[in-house]
C-alpha cells in the first residue's frame, strides 16, 4: 500500500511539473481546441446542467468551454468547497461575483446549489489519466467524495464525468485506489478519448 501511495505521489509531481511548463500561448490554443472537440462530440442543449471548474494557472482553461455551454443555453455550475477538514464540496450556479478560496480557486459568491446527482455532464480537472478512465487528481479527494454515489450504485448513469487535460497527461496505467471514481471520457487538445465506462 505504501509503495502505491508513493508511486501516485511521484507521478503526480512529475505531471504537475510538465503541466506548469506549458507556455501561455499553448494553453490558450489547447483550451480553444478542447472546446471545439466538446462541441463536436457532446450534444450540449438548452436546459442541460453542466459543471466545469475555475482553473488553477497550470490547469487547462475552461473559459472557451463555459462560453460555448452558455451559448447553447446550458446551466453552468462550478464547485465550491464547503468543508476544508472533510474535503467536501458542492456545485453552485456560476453567475454573479466570484471570490478566491483558500486554494486560490475562484468560486461563486452566491449559493444557488444543485445536488451533484442532478448534474448531466461534469468536466473535471486532473493531473493524470489512463485510457480506462482512471483519474489522478491533486490528492485531496474532493471529486471522489462528491461523486462516490456513482461508484456505489451501478444503476446511476448520470452525471457523466469527462476529464479535461493536455494529451501529455495520459499515462499507460494509474494504480487505482478504493475510493477512485472513474471517468467516462477525456478531452485533450488532440481529441476525445472514450473510456471503458463510455459517455
Amino acid at each position: 500500500m505504501n509503495s502505491q501511495v508513493n508511486d501516485r505521489a511521484a507521478l503526480r509531481q512529475r505531471l504537475k511539473q510538465l503541466r506548469r511548463a506549458v507556455p501561455p500561448a499553448a494553453r490558450r490554443l489547447a483550451a480553444v481546441a478542447v472546446a471545439r472537440h466538446i462541441r463536436r462530440t457532446f450534444n450540449l442543449r438548452p436546459g442541460m446542467r453542466v459543471a466545469a471548474y475555475a482553473p488553477l494557472p497550470s490547469e487547462l482553461d475552461t473559459g472557451p468551454l463555459m462560453q460555448f455551454a452558455r451559448q447553447r443555453g446550458c446551466h453552468v455550475y462550478l464547485p465550491r468547497i464547503t468543508d476544508l477538514r472533510r474535503h467536501h464540496m458542492q456545485f453552485v450556479e456560476s453567475s454573479g461575483p466570484m471570490r478566491r478560496n483558500h486554494l486560490g480557486i475562484f468560486e461563486p459568491v452566491r449559493l444557488r446549489r444543485l445536488s451533484a446527482r442532478r448534474l448531466d455532464l461534469v468536466f473535471v480537472p486532473l493531473v493524470g489519466f489512463d485510457a480506462t478512465g482512471m483519474r489522478l487528481g491533486m490528492g485531496a479527494g474532493y471529486y471522489d467524495r462528491a461523486f462516490a454515489f456513482l461508484r456505489q450504485r451501478r444503476h446511476w448513469t448520470h452525471p457523466r464525468l469527462i476529464g479535461l487535460a493536455y494529451s501529455f497527461q495520459q499515462v499507460p496505467r494509474i494504480e487505482g485506489a478504493v475510493h477512485d471514481v472513474h471517468l467516462n471520457g477525456i478531452v485533450t487538445e488532440r481529441g476525445t478519448i472514450k473510456c471503458t465506462t463510455g459517455y
